[in-house]
């Protein structure tokens, strides 16, 4: 006989997230759920879809051992009151069994203490007769042995059972204590809003159907990661490319299939409108005086302009340097110009609004080192690694990159876009291997005018040492002052090795240094100007 409760039109379908695409800023959920089909049924609903859904996202299909007809989807706002009657049940029959055994504990315990006391008495009653009947030799040495060996048997048997019915009252009391704050809790009424999804269907007939629905949620999001460790011995680049996961829907993520794309499919299908773009003068801002406001109103205007005026940058808080990541790698897969990354494993990311990390992949590059320096500003050379994304690797986004060398943190970077093909570079901070040193060897200032102006000449020496025992190859900058007025003169005069003078007044040199070896470079330049003008900027 069919249940008729099998025959109503309406019927409710339990459903579970199977798959998850988060996108940069909202995620794309996958539910699943199976029922047994009658044939009348014209109605399925989905209770409790968090209230961050995207209501014009949904879309519905499926598929069973019969042919059914899918239409339309309505989405319906609904508001609910808590206590639930089953768990305000569940917990006040718990609370009653917990109160039932410690009335069962407490006369255990009523009863071992008359036990105690009996003994007790028995002991102070018969110490004096049985001393006197053993003075007598009424009563043997062994038997006098039995008696207080029975005495001590039952003191500790009392004893011990005693201590485990205390330690057993003490958690019955901590259970019904949590237990009654959380019926306090769940019978203080709280509006709960979430949205019930309805399914037009038709089936042709009785049997099992499958039922997928899918539908964006907001407040999720994913960035990247990086975790670069760079080897010298080797020069290799252990990139580990990391996702950092993060959702507060309203729904956990349990044991989901997840794929993180780059795509954004909120920012619409249209480029954005250009509004007028106006320019004006600045209105002069009259703030009121403390005099003018009341004494709290002025209070908290002194207050904001402390906190505008002097706010710290280095109370901002900082973060772990190292990252913990899966072993797992993603599948990656490109369409046009989005990247999507599947995870290989069931994920799980709870509803907190924290982050959760899962690899993408881990992988090994060739980098090869080069040096770079200002003697000018820093009289140190920076190592740089740069490193080359294979043709066929995954784009890296743009993020944070914590830096390793040689499994010493040296510091963090932000990590622009990396297509596949295209290099970049890592840098790896500073490296005493490149020895510079810098000298003012010459200032000569032209004691006759020439014509109507003054002629002072500056000349730099920088002696560079590779004290590696193997080549170095360097990008040295140096620079001479660059002329803001007409009537001040500046040029390069020599410069050894020759180059060109670049824009702005910057020298630049690229040597390629031997193992153990020294170098050294010479550039002069010089100053023409009225001796009747105020120069500036001569602080060399």
């Amino acid at each position: 006989m069919v249940n008729s409760e099998a025959l109503c039109p309406s019927q409710i379908i339990d459903t579970e997230i199977i798959a998850v695409t988060v996108y940069t800023d909202q995620a794309l959920v996958t539910r699943q759920g199976k029922i047994e089909l009658f044939g009348k049924e014209r109605e399925l609903v989905i209770n409790n879809v968090p209230v961050t859904l995207d209501t014009e996202s949904v879309r519905v299909g499926g598929r069973g051992r019969i042919v059914v007809k899918v239409g339309n989807v309505n989405v319906e706002r609904v508001y609910a009151t808590e206590p639930l009657v089953a768990r305000v049940a569940q917990i006040t029959t718990h609370i009653e069994q917990l109160e039932s055994e410690l009335s069962y504990v407490q006369a255990q315990l009523d009863g071992l203490a008359l036990q105690a006391r009996f003994i007790e008495g028995l002991r102070e009653k018969t110490e004096e007769p049985f001393a006197q009947s053993l003075s007598r030799k009424n009563l043997s040495l062994s038997e006098t042995l039995d008696f207080v060996n029975f005495l001590g048997s039952q003191y500790t048997e009392y004893g011990i059972a005693t201590r485990d019915s205390q330690n057993r009252k003490q958690e019955i009391d901590k259970e019904l204590q949590a237990l009654k704050q959380q019926l306090r809790q769940i019978q203080t009424p709280l509006p709960k809003e979430s949205f019930k999804l309805t399914v037009d269907i038709e089936p042709a007939g009785a049997g099992e159907f499958e039922l997928e629905v899918t539908y964006v949620v907001k407040r999720a999001a994913w960035a990247p990661l990086y975790d670069m460790r760079v080897n010298s011995t080797n020069k290799t680049l252990s990139l580990n490319y990391i996702a950092e996961v993060t959702q507060n829907t309203g729904e956990d993520w349990n044991n989901v299939a997840l794929t993180l794309s780059t795509a954004k499919p909120g920012l619409g299908t249209l480029p954005p409108k250009l509004e007028p773009w106006y320019v004006g003068i600045r209105e002069p801002r009259i703030m009121p005086s403390p005099a003018m406001l009341a004494p709290e109103n002025a209070r908290m205007v002194r207050r904001r302009a402390y906190n505008l005026e002097f706010k710290d940058d280095d109370d901002s808080e900082q973060e772990d340097n190292y990252i913990e990541a899966e072993i797992e790698k993603a599948e990656v897969s490109t369409e046009g110009s989005v990247v999507s990354f599947k995870l290989n494993t069931s994920t799980n990311i709870p509803n907190d609004g924290a982050p959760h990390k899962a690899t993408i992949f881990n992988n090994d590059f060739p980098i090869h080192f080069s040096y770079i320096a200002m003697p000018r500003l820093v009289s140190f050379a920076y190592l740089q690694a740069t490193v080359k994304n294979p043709t066929g690797g995954a784009t890296l986004l743009p993020g944070k990159a914590n830096i390793f060398r040689d499994n010493v943190f040296v510091g963090t970077a932000q990590l622009t876009n990396v297509a596949p093909g295209q290099e970049f570079q890592v840098n790896l901070g500073i490296d005493e291997s490149i020895k510079i040193e810098r000298d003012l060897v010459e200032r000569q200032v032209d004691k006759k005018l020439i014509g109507s102006n003054r002629k002072i000449t500056y000349a730099y020496r920088l002696i560079l040492t590779n004290l590696l025992s193997q080549e170095a190859n360097l990008k040295l900058s140096e620079q001479i002052p660059k002329s803001k007025h007409e009537q001040i003169k500046i040029y390069l005069n020599r410069c050894n090795p020759q180059i060109q003078l670049g824009e702005m007044g910057i020298l630049e040199w690229e040597l390629r240094m031997a193992p153990q070896s020294k170098q050294e470079l010479y550039y002069q330049f010089i100053i023409e100007y009225p001796p009747n003008l105020d120069i500036v900027g001569l602080n060399i």
